[in-house]
């Protein structure tokens, strides 16, 4: 064959094309049990942190199953009742909230202590100004309190709405309240305005200040608990102790 002729052209490149597609889709398959293997640690990670567990990628697996290990994994319907069948740390949570409330399958983790205290982690998720921002709630026994939060997003603004990753926006939801002493559930409401706007507007129980700049995403956030944690709303009532 013509080296030097389109022909010889035409058959090498698509058989480079071919070659290179094969070890790409192999390479590609032998990385997925590693790949899935970090984005479960990860998960563990922050939802350890939710709760101020500090951790690592080594040791991340064996401190989230000492503190909650999987018969403390619990998925609920919107009544609060138990669903079987279903693992909670396997759940779609982008699938299930786009399903109605009444058919929802909600994830929590039931974290137990040394000390014979306990809290619930649950997962959260929404839309910021970019694109998707999540997180994990942290609840006191009270079912009530906010113990902890931990926020990440896929594309903000860096500066202004990235910053629901950072450790100062996210302080000041603990202690917060989800119910006002009426027992009506409320939530939790970020206020724009920059430092001081939720003492400004008297909202020390609810409220924490939006990220200066970064309103749309900050309102995103107070969606995303809203419509979240909303969901366990029964749960909460029938399980406050």
């Amino acid at each position: 064959m013509n080296t030097n002729g389109n022909t010889y052209t035409f058959i090498y490149a698509s058989v480079m094309v071919v070659v290179v597609a094969a070890m790409l889709a192999f390479a590609s398959e032998s990385l997925k049990p590693y790949q899935e293997k970090n984005v479960r640690i990860e998960k563990m990670q922050n939802i350890l942190s939710s709760l101020s567990i500090e951790s690592t990628p080594e040791n991340a697996e064996e401190l989230f199953n000492k503190y909650m290990p999987e018969n403390q994994h619990v998925v609920i319907n919107s009544k609060g009742e138990p669903v079987s069948g279903e693992n909670a740390f396997d759940i779609n949570l982008k699938e299930e909230l786009e399903k109605d409330l009444e058919s929802r399958h909600m994830p929590l983790f039931i974290a137990s202590f040394e000390d014979g205290s306990q809290k619930i982690v649950i997962p959260v998720l929404g839309k910021g100004l970019w694109g998707p921002i999540w997180g994990y709630i942290s609840l006191e026994k009270d079912m009530n309190t906010i113990a902890g939060a931990v926020f990440a997003h896929k594309g903000e603004t860096p500066g202004l709405g990235a910053d629901i990753d950072q450790k100062w926006f996210q302080e000041p939801f603990k202690g917060k309240k989800l119910f006002d002493e009426a027992g009506t559930f409320i939530g939790i409401k970020v206020h724009k305005g920059g430092k001081g706007a939720a003492a400004a507007m008297g909202d020390t129980e609810h409220g924490v200040d939006a990220i200066s700049g970064g309103t749309i995403t900050s309102k995103g956030l107070e969606a995303m608990l809203l419509n979240c944690l909303s969901g366990y709303e029964t749960y909460f009532k029938n399980n406050k102790k």
